[in-house]
């Protein structure tokens, strides 16, 4: 899978994150979008972690882990904002 396609990704996996962790995100749309990319790049990993293969293509488990991956980064970085300012 190329770049742009996790970009894209990672893009509505980050927007089903925002779904599940509803909410004021720190930084906005944009950050909330950064996160939903990375999120689906550290979903690929822990997939690959996990069971053993790498994540292949554009299927149903691949979205799951990169929705997991943006959960886990959009709680973490709310964690660490609110931690700091409050």
């Amino acid at each position: 899978m190329g770049i742009l396609s996790w970009i894209l990704f990672g893009l509505i996996a980050g927007a089903i994150a925002k779904f599940i962790l509803p909410g004021r995100d720190p930084g906005g749309i944009i950050v909330t979008i950064l996160l939903g990319i990375v999120g689906g790049f550290l979903g690929g990993w822990i997939g690959s972690q996990v069971t053993g293969g790498g994540v292949t293509g554009f299927n149903l488990m691949s979205f799951v882990w990169a929705v997991v991956g943006s959960v886990i980064l959009l709680a973490i970085y709310r964690l660490i904002f609110h931690r700091s300012h409050a």
